[in-house]
């Protein structure tokens, strides 16, 4: 059987996300290294965010919520000052009566002191079409939009020597963390958080339908968050045809919150957002895209001191000839 670390095969060393030497250890293999992850000895990170929209405050409320014994502080940065200063009261303003559990202040940032942080989270959201006015794959409609200001803002981070892990949650996730790469960021230091939603959404229709049910223990997802998903119904026990169900039903989920009438912004930014990041920063394993030859490539991982821990299980050929697929679609948006 093939594994995902193959797909790494069509790297020749050139270009953001293309590096050798990938350490191979058991059925997982590690790239990046102490100089870039030296911070994941740290029993609390600071975290800033970027931008305080939909995403970018219901992650906030998650790591305020569940980050009290992982992250030191937040800082959080929009260019509307109401923004800002709302958010920072109501969040400080969030506890316990007993006063027994901690929850990471929240702090305002101004621009000069946006990367001094161990994770830099980018969560600004242009471009997004209003709910009844969509038109293809609305993820891609944004990456115009948000292309340059992830470039300005990646290009800044480089030049202040940011040493961190630069996440990206704005849509589309994968193509945007090449784009911060290619402004300056070592690729090892640029993750996508969007898979973790993708694989929330499979659990959800898996729970509802015993045909299915393998995915809730056997289960994974792999790929970008958007048309080239791959959900395998079980690792052990493949099914292409009930795979392929299950990851439409997963790839049209966010058009059903749309034919309801609102943006789906929640669970993508708790789950993909505030969880992800937490068991990230923790050292556990998540769901986040990592550069594989070139290309981020979302599957199971956790963050070590020593660098990135990416799970690389045997594959049935058929979910591997899925995974070829998709890597290969998304190199064709390297034209972007």
């Amino acid at each position: 059987m093939r594994r995902l670390s193959q797909l790494m095969g069509t790297c020749q060393g050139e270009g953001p996300g293309c590096w050798q030497g990938a350490a191979r250890e058991g059925d997982s293999f590690r790239v990046g290294g102490e100089e870039a992850f030296g911070w994941m000895r740290k029993k609390r990170k600071t975290v800033h965010l970027y931008a305080l929209g939909d995403v970018g405050g219901t992650l906030l409320m998650g790591l305020r919520l569940l980050g009290g014994e992982s992250l030191e502080e937040i800082g959080i940065y929009d260019i509307r000052e109401p923004m800002k200063a709302r958010w920072e009261m109501e969040m400080n303003q969030v506890r316990e009566a007993d006063g027994s559990r901690r929850f990471p202040p929240v702090r305002v940032l101004e621009e000069p002191a946006l990367f001094a942080c161990d994770v830099f989270l980018f969560c600004a959201s242009l471009g997004v079409p209003p709910v009844g006015e969509e038109t293809g794959d609305v993820r891609m409609a944004q990456y115009q939009a948000n292309a340059g200001l992830v470039r300005q803002v990646a290009g800044a981070a480089a030049a202040a020597g940011f040493g961190g892990l630069f996440g990206v949650v704005s849509d589309p996730v994968d193509p945007l963390c090449r784009t911060a790469a290619a402004a300056g960021l070592a690729p090892e230091q640029v993750k996508g958080f969007g898979l973790g939603v993708m694989n929330a959404r499979a659990a959800y229709f898996a729970e509802r339908d015993p045909r299915f049910a393998s995915f809730l223990t056997e289960g994974a997802a792999f790929g970008p968050h958007g048309e080239d998903l791959v959900i395998a119904n079980s690792l052990a026990h493949y099914d292409d045809a009930l795979s392929r169900e299950l990851t439409r039903l997963t790839v049209k989920a966010n058009l059903r919150v749309r034919e309801l009438g609102f943006k789906p912004y929640l669970a993508p930014a708790l789950s993909s957002g505030a969880l992800s990041v937490l068991a990230a920063v923790e050292g556990r394993e998540h769901y986040s895209s990592t550069a594989l030859g070139g290309v981020w490539f979302g599957s199971r991982n956790r963050l070590t001191p020593r660098g990135i821990q990416v799970a690389d299980p045997p594959l049935p050929e058929p979910l591997y000839e899925r995974l070829e697929q998709a890597y290969r679609n998304l190199k064709e948006l390297e034209r972007l």
